[in-house]
């Protein structure tokens, strides 16, 4: 009774941790507004944005109920509709989309200036009478959570912003033109909004969710590491001051497509950078950025004929045990072989600005290459200086010396002797073998594709003390 009491205990004080916990996703995609207003300005310009500005029905609008149902003015304004031939958007443009955090900071508030010129043709004068026209739809940005699906984002509350239109005349007229141009300018302030709403609103709304559902699958394409690859998972998003966090699950995948393991939101810590930093930032987690070295650097047995491949060496080994044992130094030959077993994976490890990457390596040597039983094995914990860089969109990792931090002996057949004897000798045959194989498996580096699809050439990337952070590198 007392054990289960224990054990109730024990769970209940863990799920309390757990709940207490901040999880953190195994990657964060962080778009800022430049990102947004470029990709929300390419959708516009593939709907033929400017082409439905053009097609404003402005004649057909100010045409519904002119004067607010009054007849004295209905019968004023149709007198004045009359002397209009036509009316409509002789040329249109789309200025500079603007994203802005909304005052909570949980919201983006999306405005699209539009700048027009319409013109107008009466038979009061020859020339077409031309009107400058400036306003600005309005959406809003923001999280929507449902019962029926996971949190995703939407665009809502488009309208023509309060305040933003300006209608003027492009060229001075004459007296009998004036009042009649006056007129047209009143009956556009009014019809001019309700135009936006209606025709343009709806197309900005499916320009947004084709542009969400196109970050959505940039998200979700696959990382190449090796014969494996990485794919992300669209978790949540959040709108955080001026930016679209989107949180990200990751999953290791063989060739074959089988799964080799899941990364979901966990208590690891995650150190995201600086929200308005760069127009784009992807963070990855260490242990995710320690799955993708595994891929890189698998598991292996390096076994070298030292004293073919590397023979001033093997003098220096042989130099180094005769000091242990004379009787064993005399029997390496020729064909003597110094065997390099990586067991695990290693592991990077990160800091601020720096990274090491740690493993634990076997080493044995054998007299010559008919023997089974090796003199001795060592046990290495071992480190080395690792260096990220970039070359376009790839992201390259360089080993720079292994320096073996502790030495075991495992297992000697000739006789019991400090490791540590053979810490400089270790360290050559580390730095000759095992360094350049590494270096090799990671030359040709990861690619990340996300780079050029959000339209960079180029790379660049940072290290917290718990992440890797990817950005577009600066021009």
């Amino acid at each position: 009774m007392t054990s289960s009491r224990a054990f109730t205990l024990l769970c209940g004080l863990l799920a309390a941790t757990l709940v207490g916990a901040t999880l953190s996703p195994p990657a964060v995609l962080i778009l800022g507004p430049e990102i947004i207003s470029e990709r929300l300005t390419q959708e516009l310009k593939e709907r033929d944005a400017l082409n439905i500005l053009q097609q404003l029905p402005l004649l057909s609008a100010i045409r519904e109920k002119p004067a607010g149902g009054i007849p004295i003015l209905g019968n004023l304004v149709n007198s004045v509709l009359n002397l209009i031939i036509w009316l409509k958007v002789t040329s249109a443009n789309i200025l500079q989309v603007q994203v802005q955090p909304s005052a909570d900071n949980k919201e983006l508030m999306v405005k699209i200036p539009l700048d027009m010129v319409a013109g107008f043709n009466t038979p009061l004068v020859k020339t077409i009478v031309e009107i400058h026209m400036e306003t600005e739809a309005q959406a809003t940005i923001r999280v929507e959570t449902s019962n029926r699906k996971k949190p995703h984002l939407v665009l809502s509350s488009c309208s023509n912003s309060h305040g933003s239109l300006r209608i003027s005349l492009l060229q001075k007229l004459s007296f009998l033109v004036n009042p009649l141009a006056n007129n047209v300018l009143k009956l556009l302030m009014p019809a001019l909004p309700k135009l936006v709403k209606s025709q343009l609103c709806p197309v900005i709304e499916e320009a947004f969710e084709d542009m969400h559902e196109d970050l959505l699958r940039l998200v979700s394409m696959p990382v190449p590491i090796g014969h494996d690859h990485l794919n992300f998972d669209f978790l949540s998003p959040a709108i955080k001051g001026n930016v679209i966090q989107f949180n990200l699950g990751a999953k290791l995948l063989d060739s074959q497509e089988n799964v080799e393991k899941w990364f979901n939101e966990s208590a690891v810590s995650l150190t995201m950078p600086a929200l308005d930093i760069a127009p784009f930032s992807l963070t990855i987690r260490q242990d995710v950025v320690n799955a993708a070295m595994a891929a890189l650097i698998p598991p292996e047995e390096i076994m070298v004929l030292l004293d073919y491949v590397l023979p001033e060496l093997a003098l220096r080994l042989k130099s180094n045990i005769r000091v242990i044992s004379e009787k064993a130094a005399d029997q390496l030959g020729h064909t003597q072989i110094v065997k390099i077993l990586i067991q695990e994976s290693p592991e990077i490890l990160l800091d601020q600005g720096n990274a090491k990457m740690a493993q634990l390596i076997i080493l044995e040597v054998f007299a010559t290459n008919e023997v089974r039983r090796p003199f001795f094995t060592l046990g290495i914990e071992a480190s080395s200086d690792a260096q990220f860089h970039t070359e376009g969109d790839r992201l390259l990792l360089s080993l720079n010396e292994v320096s073996p931090d502790r030495i075991h002996l495992m297992n000697s057949y000739i006789g019991l002797f400090n490791p540590e004897l053979l810490k400089d000798i270790t360290t050559e045959i580390l730095d000759s073998v095992l360094l350049p194989n590494e270096n090799g498996k990671l030359r040709s580096g990861v690619s990340v594709p996300i780079v050029k699809s959000l339209g960079f050439k180029a790379a660049s990337l940072s290290l917290t003390k718990d992440a890797l952070v990817v950005t577009p590198a600066s021009v």
